[in-house]
């Protein structure tokens, strides 16, 4: 099987597979994963709330969000969401939604379920007595939450939100399907262009394994320092 190996096909592809393919990836994971974790803090505070029909809307998209294939989500965003738009604004023609955009946003409501949940139980691993103590010195709602709650739980959570982010990293290949070029659909073109799937493929899931086992470890040492602190 290993006898016709091409090793020069993937030297030749380097500069095309890191500079275009996993500059795309790392850029789509780290946006997703800013907005993601900004727009999953508001849902969990949502989903905390006292009022009944925010936290049940917030439950709803959160369970929307988790029960539906990410794939699935990419295609409907980046089919459906253009003739959704032309309804709406009366346009004569569909609203243009590039890939990218497409992609960005997907990946960025989809995650935002799954942060929701990891800042969720970091807020409620926090000492009711911490807020308790924050409102008889006479701080609002949102001065508790932002001075004294989410530091706290971002910190208690950020190990799982960094394994959640890994899991995103691996996650971005699926816009493969949208044509665009991340690393997985870079090795790709280069794969059916020379005629080299089995090099190719190999190679795009090597870097991948070795990345995320990196983090991983990287993560778990995190995870370990964090505990000793608390």
């Amino acid at each position: 099987m290993f006898s016709n190996f091409d090793f020069d096909v993937i030297i030749r592809s380097l500069p095309y597979l890191f500079l275009d393919g996993m500059t795309f990836t790392l850029m789509l994971t780290a946006l997703a994963t800013a907005i993601g974790i900004v727009v999953g803090t508001l849902l969990a505070l949502m989903r905390l709330s006292a009022f009944a029909p925010i936290s049940i809307l917030a439950a709803g998209y959160v369970n929307l969000m988790r029960s539906v294939p990410l794939v699935l989500m990419i295609f409907w965003f980046y089919f459906l969401v253009p003739y959704i738009g032309q309804w709406i604004t009366g346009a004569a023609q569909p609203i243009q939604v590039g890939a990218f955009a497409s992609s960005l946003v997907t990946f960025t409501l989809f995650e935002a379920a799954y942060f929701c949940e990891i800042m969720r139980a970091g807020i409620q691993s926090i000492s009711r007595g911490q807020v308790s103590a924050a409102q008889a010195l006479g701080m609002t709602y949102p001065q508790t939450m932002g001075y004294i709650v989410l530091p706290q739980a971002l910190r208690n959570m950020l190990p799982v939100l960094l394994t959640q982010t890994i899991i995103l990293f691996q996650d971005t290949s699926l816009v493969y399907v949208l044509s665009i070029t991340d690393f997985l659909g870079a090795a790709s073109k280069v794969a059916q262009r020379d005629g080299r799937l089995v090099e190719m493929y190999l190679f795009a899931a090597l870097v991948y394994f070795i990345i995320s086992f990196l983090t991983s470890r990287l993560v778990r040492r995190l995870q370990i320092r964090t505990a000793i602190i608390r």
